[in-house]
């Protein structure tokens, strides 16, 4: 299967300028590192979206079940002309492409990657939730985001990304990695 890069992939467009999306990225089996640095190079070559920022790499315990390795995390901000759903669909072809199969929840992964935020929109479809629902409590997300854009706001809690972290009692550990 390739991922299908042709200009009318996704005719339906979020409008001129685009608009500016979060995707959280992690892996913890096979070289999560250099999986990692795949999924953005991939990303990048997505027709439509550029790549503003992304995070340095964060080695992070794993939420769910004990007995994994630790995770490679990272963030990234893209500027995209997709909608939400097309933007989805095609972080989990890219996920597929890399070698995702489906699992256990929260368990070992090559690659996996999510739409955390999309602008400001509020999304609730069957099988896509914006903003990532999970955001606000995963330490592991919200440490390279606030790397990168600590002042975006949550649009559901009209609290920064910032203010999530510091409000965050516990949820593992988290350690600077290095550069993605």
């Amino acid at each position: 299967m390739e991922l299908d890069k042709s200009a009318d992939a996704g005719s339906a467009r979020a409008g001129a300028g685009g608009i500016v999306a979060y995707v959280g990225i992690g892996a913890n089996i096979g070289s999560p590192v250099e999986q990692c640095r795949e999924a953005v190079r991939r990303l990048r070559e997505i027709p439509g979206v550029t790549s503003l920022r992304t995070s340095s790499l964060y080695r992070t315990e794993p939420v769910g079940p004990q007995g994994q390795e630790w995770f490679i995390n990272a963030v990234a901000e893209l500027r995209t002309e997709m909608l939400p759903r097309q933007m989805f669909e095609i972080l989990k072809k890219i996920e597929k492409l890399m070698g995702r199969t489906e699992g256990l929840r929260w368990g070992p992964r090559v690659i996996d990657l999510d739409l955390l935020l999309y602008g400001q929109a509020v999304v609730d479809e069957e099988g896509l939730t914006i903003p990532h629902p999970e955001l606000h409590k995963r330490r592991f997300v919200l440490e390279p985001f606030c790397e990168i854009a600590s002042y975006t706001v949550h649009p559901l809690f009209n609290v920064s990304m910032r203010g999530l972290l510091d409000r965050l009692s516990e949820g593992g550990r988290v350690e600077l990695y290095g550069r993605l």
